[in-house]
């Protein structure tokens, strides 16, 4: 089946499952032009269909709860119940379980995409690899203070930064007269997400994202002890996973990865009804490459996402754990390499086709 009639099919879907939201919806389509790294970002669904056709070898590996939509720029900061400032995979959408192979292939494809890359393929695929089995083997979150002080150009944010994060909520506020009316029992979800004496200062539908552009989002900006405080909702479905493998019942598994047992993770987060609920600071947001650091990708950054892939799975115990460790073993030594150049392919195949 060709890319446009699955990603009709897929947003059919969707609409069955989320009130969509049209305009952001096209918007994506938009952007699905800009790059084959955008449109890898944008479009899920899609490999899910296609990923154990372009790697049949991998598909009988042991199965894992995995991220699934694991990408360069599927990772982020936030505080944990101590206060401390995290790192790591923070979207977790499309959690599934999954042969454990494709994660890491999913990961380095990315990076392979990525605009104006410099680093040779072979290295980004040993270094994600070498990290990941750090990260089975000795499982931990990454604790920025303690594990990553030399992240602090890749995830503290510049004064720029937040500027730009303050303008945004900002113009939301503009925005909101104009917005549709946000439904009553996000609205009580997003207060709940509040401390109990912050005052609300609004509410307002917002526009983010790759692949969930299209799903309704929503802020309140309120203020508490002297200073704005936002959370944000955002409507949580299953799996794109589950629409490939036409799964009719299909299980939510966001809070179980999210939560799982080598995470430090937000106290903020939760599900309420069908939304998803966290908190939004310029301390607390996913962090978005910018095209010299997606060129560049130091070794231990591609090193350390794989490693924090690793202890994520490491959370299905130890047989899993060993059981992967073995398949690993007795694969070839570049099958990483080689199953993300296939897969970069046909994720390119699909982009010139959107692009026409």
């Amino acid at each position: 089946m060709s890319f446009r009639s699955d990603n009709a099919a897929f947003e059919a879907w969707l609409r069955r499952r989320c009130k969509v939201v049209e305009k952001d919806l096209k918007y994506k389509h938009e952007r699905m032009k800009e790059s084959a790294f955008a449109f890898l970002r944008a479009t899920f669904f899609r490999w899910a269909k296609r990923i154990e056709t372009v790697c049949p070898d991998l598909a009988t590996a042991p199965a894992v709860l995995s991220v699934g939509d694991v990408h360069l720029e599927n990772f982020g900061t936030w505080r944990d119940a101590e206060g401390r400032i995290v790192w790591g995979i923070n979207d977790f959408d499309e959690a599934a379980v999954i042969p454990y192979p494709f994660d890491l292939v999913r990961l380095v494809t990315s990076a392979r995409l990525a605009p104006g890359l410099t680093v040779p393929s072979r290295v980004i695929a040993e270094m994600v690899l070498a990290g990941y089995r750090d990260g089975l083997e000795e499982p931990r979150p990454t604790l920025i203070d303690q594990h990553g002080l030399w992240m602090g150009d890749y995830v503290s944010g510049t004064s720029a930064d937040r500027r730009a994060f303050w303008d945004d909520i900002k113009a939301l506020n503009k925005k909101k007269a104009a917005a549709k009316p946000i439904p009553g029992a996000v609205k009580q979800g997003l207060r709940r997400s509040l401390p109990a004496d912050a005052e609300v200062r609004f509410f307002a539908p917002r526009k983010r994202g790759g692949g969930s552009l299209g799903r309704p989002r929503y802020i309140v900006s309120a203020v508490w002890q002297g200073g704005r405080v936002i959370r944000e909702a955002k409507a949580l479905v299953p799996s794109a996973w589950s629409w490939a493998k036409n799964e009719k019942r299909p299980q939510i598994h966001f809070l179980a990865l999210s939560t799982g047992r080598y995470r430090s993770p937000d106290p903020f987060l939760a599900i309420r009804g069908k939304f998803v609920y966290r908190r939004i600071a310029p301390d607390a947001r996913k962090v978005e490459l910018d095209r010299e650091a997606q060129a560049k990708l130091p070794e231990r950054l591609l090193r350390a996402m794989g490693f924090d892939l690793g202890a994520i799975h490491a959370a299905a115990g130890k047989k899993t754990v060993a059981a992967i460790l073995a398949d690993l073993k007795a694969r070839p030594a570049d099958w990483l390499n080689e199953a993300a150049g296939a897969a970069a392919a046909d994720v390119e195949r699909d982009y010139a086709e959107w692009k026409r």
